[in-house]
């Protein structure tokens, strides 16, 4: 469980609408919840609505997400489909690239808790003049 409140969606109209195949985590900042979703795994006790393959079903708020995760087996817990306009790639530890090109990703629920981005966070994060420990940046303690 987590300790505080996710973000609300960007676009309630819009939940449900979004491909199933997105990123998976990865590009450190934030701009949009799109949905929250919740895996289904008929193997594991879900029912089987797809001929035996995993699908999610899409919430537009994490509350009403979690509540349907806990209600019977082979339900994951909730994940947050994020839009990334901008974002931080990683080729190898300690080498980032800001990368200016819209992608969405599935993101466990814990990394909202990170501020959205805001113009300033990528290029904070890059300056030569950035905290030995960069991350502060992301988590908006500096």
């Amino acid at each position: 469980m987590i300790d505080f409140d996710p973000p609300p969606v960007f676009s309630i109209s819009a939940v449900g609408t979004h491909p199933a195949v997105a990123c998976a985590g990865g590009g450190y900042v934030w701009d949009e919840v799109l949905e929250y979703r919740v895996w289904l795994h008929p193997e594991q006790g879900a029912d089987d609505l797809h001929n035996g393959n995993d699908y999610f079903l899409s919430f537009s708020s994490y509350r009403d997400a979690l509540d349907f995760s806990e209600l019977g087996a082979g339900r994951e817990e909730p994940l947050a489909l994020v839009l990334q306009r901008e974002y931080l790639e990683e080729s190898a530890p300690g080498n980032y690239t800001h990368v200016i090109a819209e992608r969405i990703t599935e993101w466990p629920i814990e990394f909202l808790r990170r501020p959205r981005r805001t113009p300033q966070t990528i290029p904070a994060f890059l300056a030569p003049d950035a905290p030995s420990n960069r991350l502060e940046i992301l988590r908006g303690l500096v």
